[in-house]
């Protein structure tokens, strides 16, 4: 943290360093992506930082502008959004630093050695997809064709062909497929509740329409909720209010039934048979976003005393980056360097996910794509998930 406090109060605007006044926001998103594609692809050593709250009046006098705590935690978040608009993968943090009272931001940028960096998708009519930036001093420039060629040709000269990696789930030998149980979901916390409530509105209603005493209704709850959860009336309106609030109400216990006691940990292998190592390397993956497949965006809660508590932050940190589409789940890790000749199990943290039995006897393709400093080109191809 000093690092950043130095870097936010002492550091002039420079080729790896922006100031700006106020937070991205929600309306700032191109601005963000422009800025981080402009400072990966500068031609500076080590890390780049963006200082957010910090500012230069007319004078040239450093003036500070406070960051509202909410902006460290928005939804999406901003690496989240660098994971969905660029590639390859770059890895930032985004911290706040106190100045003599005043919470600022810094965006710590991890050392870029993947050049050059692009737009992965279209954001807007100004920002599409392999579109990309450098920063020369305190002006952004838009990289054109000739620069654009320079940084692959300087990637190829020194470069690891693809041919010599394989990826694939770990065993005695690198597998392309895996099988992986399903799940029931009846058994899920939201579930047996739910069915519950449905009992009890149904005895509930039979018994108004036959105008019966409450006596069939006080029998049901005990025999659902046993004798230590006392019967409290409630009316059919307020029960169906109760069933449409339950998966919140549950959303915690269910992320612990899917994502612990019945997650799948899947495990990516990389195995470079080559002489050279492969530096500075991360992988994305592309699953298929499916109502009955759950992939984990983050490690669930634990039970303690009662409640559940939030992981530690080397955990939450070591798990990968999953941004949810419309239609897929991507999946990012920054892994480093990939010694040659031996596999390397490359997410620190498996991914979790978990399957519905709906999804019995079928399969689904997981899209790879491995990007490295000194890799010829991405190695991509597809692995496959076979459901039992």
């Amino acid at each position: 943290m000093d690092r950043l406090l130095k870097i936010a109060q002492g550091t002039m605007p420079q080729s790896g360093v922006v100031f700006r006044k106020k937070s991205y926001g929600k309306t700032g998103t191109g601005e963000f992506l422009r800025d981080v594609l402009a400072l990966a692809n500068a031609s500076v050593e080590g890390h780049r930082f963006i200082v957010v709250g910090v500012y230069f009046d007319d004078s040239g006098a450093r003036c500070r502008h406070g960051v509202d705590s909410t902006d460290f935690s928005g939804t999406p978040s901003y690496q989240a959004l660098a994971n969905q608009y660029i590639e390859p993968p770059i890895r930032l943090r985004y911290k706040p630093v106190s100045i003599d009272g005043t919470r600022v931001g810094v965006f710590d940028i991890g050392d870029c050695q993947d050049r050059p960096y692009m737009m992965r998708v279209d954001y807007s009519e100004k920002l599409r997809r392999g579109d990309a930036y450098t920063r020369i001093k305190r002006t952004i420039v838009k990289l054109g064709r000739r620069q654009l060629q320079e940084l692959f040709e300087r990637k190829f000269r020194d470069s690891v062909s693809a041919g010599d990696i394989e990826i694939g789930f770990p065993g005695e030998i690198i597998h392309k497929a895996l099988e992986v149980p399903t799940c029931d979901l009846l058994q899920m916390p939201s579930a047996q509740a739910s069915a519950k409530l449905e009992q009890m509105l149904d005895i509930r209603e039979d018994a108004a329409n036959s105008g019966a005493t409450t006596t069939l209704v006080r029998l049901t709850h005990a025999r659902l909720y046993g004798s230590d959860d006392p019967y409290v009336a409630r009316t059919p309106a307020e029960l169906l209010a109760e069933l449409e609030q339950i998966r919140s109400k549950y959303s915690e216990q269910d992320d612990f039934f899917l994502f612990e006691q019945n997650a799948q940990h899947l495990r990516i292998v990389v195995f470079h048979q080559g002489a050279e190592e492969i530096r500075d390397a991360s992988l994305t993956l592309t699953l298929p976003n499916h109502e009955s497949l759950y992939v984990a965006t983050a490690l669930p809660k634990r039970p303690v005393n009662g409640h559940f508590a939030e992981r530690s932050p080397d955990e939450i940190a070591a798990y990968p980056s999953v941004t949810v589409r419309e239609k897929t789940f991507e999946v990012s890790c920054k892994i480093g360097d990939i010694p040659a000749g031996e596999p390397v199990d490359v997410l620190s943290m498996p991914l979790r996910l978990c399957v519905a039995g709906e999804l019995t006897g079928q399969r689904c393709n997981i899209g790879y794509t491995l990007h490295a400093q000194n890799l010829r080109a991405p190695v991509s191809g597809q692995l496959k998930l076979e459901f039992r």
